[in-house]
């Protein structure tokens, strides 16, 4: 009986708080956000120079690249040959059945 009160108080404090709860996001919802005024909070771009100094690149090198080593050769691999296969295609189509077999029931138990 007792932990039926403390079960009834703890719903009525829920209830309470989700009302708070649910207040204070109507309140978040209604109000009107107040946005900075974009020519005031922010400082204007500072001036791009309409000559920029061009980087000196050094010439590249004359050297020519070092040939690779030679590669030892890759043996050719002989495959053995195919076996020779039947190419007859058999004339006689095995019959496939087209009844239904008859399955066997159970009679039914006698009545009285």
């Amino acid at each position: 009986m007792a932990s039926s009160k403390y079960m009834i108080i703890f719903g009525l404090l829920m209830a309470m708080s989700c009302i708070d709860v649910s207040l204070a996001a109507r309140h978040l919802l209604q109000t009107v956000p107040t946005l900075p005024n974009p020519t005031t909070a922010i400082p204007p771009l500072p001036t791009i120079p309409t000559t920029l100094p061009q980087p000196s690149i050094p010439p590249m090198p004359s050297t020519q690249i070092p040939s690779l080593p030679n590669m030892p050769s890759i043996p050719n691999m002989a495959l053995p040959p195919m076996p020779n296969l039947p190419t007859t295609i058999p004339t006689t189509i095995p019959n496939l059945p087209t009844s239904i077999p008859s399955i066997p029931s159970l009679s039914p138990p006698p009545s009285n």
